[in-house]
């Protein structure tokens, strides 16, 4: 050495390492530097997980004394293990080079290039300097080269299996087996290093079983499997030994034809092994790459659909493999919703149809429209959108499902027959609903354009076949047609696998058709062979498949239908059980089976049967459960509308009670069957003082759970579909957790009845003050029962009416209201006295009769009227016989000389509103009313202002009355004053919206107060509400029972005592009627006096006797006093 170097250190700074090779084409766990000083001594960096690009920043400085080295080797080292390294890993880069060479490159970072591997060039960035004595430097530290046996077979199996993998000559592979077998045999159970050699040996008996040189894949695997046992989470190689295990399998999988086995495990592997590579890294890189987590995500997409849960599962986790960006997303989105609609058809789990829903929407959202997938896509989320129709009958779904299948028919180029067949069957589907012939023709001519699509031959022909033949048999049911219909059923019948899962449709069809031929017919063959067709379909479908409901529904109609014709008893109590386990069937939607269970009351009553009284509660109890699934309330609305013969339901329910004597019965159905919005509602603000006492923390715990199902339910329509699945799914989430709370709490003593339909002893709380009559108009009898304040309730009989008698009294009372509008306030009204008559002699006189012999119920007594049906449109309260007493001494006495008389919308509502009343407030009072309201919302209203001075100067000073009117009287302002105040008069334009009653409202200065809006704005501390505008207390047309009007939402928002209008209200004489109240309402009012809303309907009773002089008759009848 050059006597100028004595004494003096060399400074190596090791910067990057570039294109790190890998010879061998094993994954390494890192890499590290070893600068070999001499044969017995090193320096060795530390051990750098690998970076994507095998590119990486080292950083690492090295100083030397120049006197112990004359020449430097640096070798570049993949290490198999981060944790405890077993040998020295494997050399896959190295050179050597003097001092004097390096030094010559001067001060700067140079690159040392190694030579190159399978074509890569790879390359070390350094920066080299010389220190002086005088630096103070200390040296690396050296680490000693010991070399043990199991280090030297280790790498020496290492080399020799790069070896193979350059040559791939079996005899270096079988070196490096030996070499790594006795490394293992030296680590036995207990050695710290018994992991890393399992695993080196089974790295290349893989390699080797992947170029046939090797057969045993099963001990191979089982190594593996050792390895990643001693290895579990949290060790430093766990990651790199599960990659070890997933590649086993994904070999063993591609080797042995596919055995789904172990690419199912593979997906699990890939979803514990993802999260466990830190981005960035080459591992990472390696794992997400094509060979390794793309493999197992392509491989799983190709399988076969498994909706049992463990597939089900799976291809969760194939998704989660699959984030946003990912080319594969879309294909594992479809395959998931396959597979949960898959488990959907065998269970019936709506949650599996709505993920399935979810899912398919995202695909198409992630297709573009060119992609060859996007019109499979489109077809396959339309077919889900029509199956949740069939299962919850939203329309909403339907009319987009028809809307996806154009679509798929606009830019599909292939299989045009299902987007046919399909969309011919979704319009066969709105036919059945809405009857637009149209519907109907043009869905035969789909399935008849898919059949010459079709051919003989053609897999699909069976499918289209059945298809074509139920858009005929639903067109025409004539003989001639159902002969060609079965035709074609048998056709299909027969070209469809025994093996097939859809093949109980096609029997199901073909039955429902000799079912309808036998009726015209009477041929017993027919029935007979309709009979056997469903018991097949019973047995090929288990037990909880949805479609069994179909065998049973089709087995009711074909044992009913003989029976018309045979008149065997045996056959009506077949169909029974039939009706019975159809409408009970739990995995069918509640719309299918809501239809099954009214036919059974219905024909339960033709044929007069005892299960007649059954079928109702199964009706009721269903419709609840199925109203209950909305989750808006307008939604809730449609839902119950779309049963056009469900209207009835309740009345005829406790008609038929009534006809069995059991009057208690009675009263519960029709409570049951009547106002379920409002019941459902206030489920979510049940009073809980009862069981706070009991168990606070289930109260709270209830009460947060309603709270925020209540912000679920939500009152606006989303008209986006992918925004109202995910709207639908979070209140199906809380729903179930509500659900399950209200279990706890019925299991609680003394709640086991806890919001279920209360039992006659509740209701008869609603006539603590006084008698409730429940006036029932069904289409089998028409009647009421009275409940009074203790004891049984009593049946009034109304021999002569009926509701046809009802429907023409009803028509006639709209009629004669209008014609008085046009009359001059004296002059008489007799044709409206004549109705008013009718009503006092054949509906009230009854009524009254019982109360006074039966009850012996004083005169000028409260009662309530709860009418139901078309008594809802017919003003009870003004029931008056307009006639002179027979002795001629005065006139006789109409119902409100008799009564002070009340409504209610249910018996639950008014018990409600007396809960609500145990704590008194302070009173405080608000007269709003909007004289010019805004634009679209009716004409100025002139006497407004003057009613609202007239009000304020009524109400007693200690209620701080405040008024509400021009530009303040606004939507949010009417909304506030409705908060803050306990009591308020309202004066302006009233709507009843006859489409849709939640839109109903009051005209205010911007925009209008909806129903909804009133609904949404709870006012527990409320107490009296008088509303001075039309139409106020006007039921819905669609749902009378319903009782959904403006007054009603004021009550069930707070308000204990309403005063609302039946129809127009005359502004020049109302005035009259509103001072001769609030004079009566205060008349014994003083200060410090707390105001009595209980006041409210004596105070009307004696104000429109009061002003019977100035008020003509209509005017005086049009209010009306609801509540306590």
């Amino acid at each position: 050495m050059p006597g100028s170097w004595e004494g003096r250190y060399i400074r190596l700074q090791l910067i990057r390492i570039n294109d790190l090779p890998l010879p061998s084409e094993r994954i390494p766990a890192g890499f590290y530097v070893s600068i070999n000083i001499d044969s017995k001594r090193r320096w060795k960096s530390p051990v750098r997980v690998i970076s994507s690009d095998k590119s990486d920043v080292l950083g690492d400085i090295v100083i030397l004394s120049l006197h112990e080295v004359l020449k430097l080797s640096v070798e570049i080292r993949a290490s198999y293990e981060l944790g405890r390294m077993l040998g020295n890993g494997e050399v896959v880069a190295k050179f050597e080079t003097s001092w004097h060479e390096l030094l010559d490159r001067g001060d700067g970072p140079f690159d040392i290039s190694f030579p190159p591997v399978c074509g890569d060039y790879s390359s070390l960035t350094l920066k080299v300097a010389v220190l002086h004595p005088y630096d103070n430097q200390d040296s690396a530290l050296l680490d000693p080269v010991v070399e043990c046996d199991i280090a030297r077979d280790t790498d020496a199996g290492h080399e020799r299996f790069a070896t193979y993998m350059a040559s791939k000559t079996v005899s270096h592979l079988n070196d490096a087996v030996q070499h790594f077998q006795s490394v293992l045999d030296q680590c036995q159970v207990g050695h710290p290093d018994q992991a890393a050699a399992l695993t080196n040996i089974a790295w290349a008996r893989l390699q080797g079983y992947i170029q046939n040189d090797i057969q045993d894949i099963d001990s191979i695997t089982s190594l593996f499997r050792q390895a990643l046992a001693l290895r579990p989470q949290g060790h430093p190689d766990h990651p790199l030994s599960i990659y070890h295990l997933l590649q086993a399998l994904i070999w063993r999988y591609c080797m042995e034809n596919s055995a789904a086995a172990y690419i199912h495990e593979s997906v699990q592997l890939a979803y514990k092994l993802l999260p466990l590579c830190p981005e960035g890294t080459y591992l990472r890189t390696i794992a997400a790459g094509a060979n390794s987590v793309d493999f197992v995500i392509r491989a799983y997409n190709n399988l076969p659909t498994d909706a049992s849960d463990e597939g089900v599962h799976l291809r969760q986790l194939v998704l989660e493999l699959c984030p946003l960006g990912n080319e594969y997303r879309p294909r594992a989105l479809h395959e998931l919703a396959q597979a949960v609609e898959g488990r959907f058809k065998q269970c019936g789990s709506i949650d599996d149809l709505n993920e399935s829903i979810q899912h398919r929407r995202e695909a198409v959202s992630l297709c573009p429209e060119g992609n060859s997938e996007y019109e499979t896509y489109l077809n396959n989320l339309a077919l889900s959108l029509k199956f949740r129709f069939d299962y919850q009958g939203n329309s909403h779904d339907l009319n987009e499902a028809i809307s996806l299948y154009e679509e798929a028919l606009r830019v599909g180029k292939k299989c045009r027959e299902f987007p046919l067949d399909n969309l011919g069957l979704a319009l066969h589907a709105r036919f059945i609903r809405c009857g637009d012939v149209n519907d109907i023709i043009r869905a035969i001519d789909l399935h008849r354009e898919a059949l010459i699509l079709c051919p003989p031959g053609n897999p699909y022909r069976d499918y289209t076949l059945n298809n074509l033949a139920l858009a005929l048999q639903t067109k025409s049911n004539a003989s001639e047609d159902l002969n060609e219909v079965i035709d074609l059923y048998w056709d299909s019948l027969l070209l469809t696998r025994l093996d097939d899962p859809e093949r109980h449709i096609n029997l199901h069809n073909l039955s429902s058709a000799l079912s309808s031929r036998f009726t015209q017919t009477q041929k017993n063959e027919d029935i007979e062979e309709a009979i056997q067709l469903c018991q097949a379909s019973l047995k090929a479908l288990t037990s909880l498949h949805p479609d069994r409901y179909f065998s049973y529904m089709l087995l009711q109609e074909a044992y009913l239908s003989r029976y018309r014709v045979q008149h065997e008893s045996v056959d009506l109590s077949l169909a029974v059980e039939n009706f019975r386990l159809a409408s009970r069937h739990p995995t069918q939607g509640f719309p299918e089976r809501i239809v099954e269970a009214i036919d059974w009351a219905r024909q339960a009553e033709v044929y007069r049967h005892d299960s007649a009284l059954e079928a109702y509660q199964t009706c009721l109890q269903l419709f609840d459960n199925h109203v209950m699934t909305r989750s808006t309330i307008i939604s809730r609305r449609e839902a119950a509308t779309a049963f056009r013969s469900a209207r009835s339901l309740s009345v005829d329910a406790a008609s038929c009670a009534i006809r069995r004597d059991d009057l208690r019965h009675a009263v519960e159905l029709v409570e049951q069957g009547r106002g379920q919005q409002w019941s459902l509602a206030s489920r979510l603000r049940t009073p809980l003082e009862d069981l706070e006492s009991v168990n606070s923390g289930l109260a709270h715990k209830f009460s947060e759970l309603s709270k925020h199902l209540a912000d679920a339910q939500g009152s606006t329509v989303i008209t986006d579909g992918a925004t109202a699945d995910q709207a639908a799914i979070e209140y199906r989430r809380i729903t179930t957790q509500w659900e399950a709370t209200v279990a706890e709490i019925r299991n609680l003593q003394g709640f086991s009845r806890f919001l279920l339909p209360p039992s006659y002893e509740d209701l008869q709380a609603a006539a603590r003050h006084g008698p409730v009559i429940i006036l029932i108009a069904s289409q089998y009898s028409c009647s009421a029962i009275i409940v009074p304040t203790s004891g049984e309730p009593h049946h009034v009989c109304l021999p002569r009416i009926t509701l046809p008698h009802l429907e023409t009294l009803k028509k006639d009372f709209a009629r004669e209201i209008r014609q008085a509008s046009f009359m001059r306030p004296a002059e008489t009204r007799k044709e409206l006295q004549a109705l008013l008559r009718t009503v006092w002699d054949e509906i009230m006189l009854p009524i009254v009769i019982v109360l006074q012999r039966d009850l012996r119920l004083p005169c000028r007594s409260r009662i309530w009227l709860c009418p139901t049906a078309a008594f809802t449109s017919i003003p009870l309260h003004a029931a008056h016989p307009f006639r002179t007493k027979a002795d001629g001494r005065g006139r006789e006495l109409c119902l409100e000389d008799v009564y002070i008389c009340s409504y209610t919308p249910t018996l639950s509502a008014l018990i409600r509103s007396r809960q609500m009343m145990k704590t008194r407030v302070t009173s405080s009072f608000a007269a709003i009313g909007q004289s010019e309201p805004g634009a679209g919302q009716g004409e100025a209203l002139l006497t407004i202002d003057s009613e609202l001075e007239l009000v304020r100067k009524l109400v007693p000073i200690t209620a701080n009355p405040t008024t509400l009117s021009g530009d303040d009287a606004t939507r949010a302002g009417a909304l506030d004053a409705l908060q803050r105040n306990t009591w308020v008069h309202l004066a302006c334009h009233g709507k009843q919206d006859r489409e849709q009653p939640y839109n109903s409202r009051f005209a205010m200065k911007d925009e209008p107060l909806t129903l909804l809006d009133i609904m949404e704005n709870d006012t527990p501390r409320a107490e009296f509400a008088f509303l001075s505008a039309c139409h106020t207390a006007v039921g819905d047309e669609e749902t009378p029972d319903e009782v959904i009007h403006l007054a009603a939402g004021l009550q069930f928002s707070g308000f204990k005592s309403v005063i609302g209008t039946l129809w127009v209200v005359d502004d020049a004489v109302v005035k009259h009627v509103v001072k001769a109240f609030y004079e009566n309402m205060f008349s014994d009012s003083k200060d410090g006096v707390v105001m009595d809303c209980t006041k409210a309907a004596w105070a009307l009773n004696r104000a429109t006797n009061a002003v019977k002089t100035k008020v003509p008759l209509e005017q005086r009848m049009v209010f009306i006093h609801i509540g306590v």
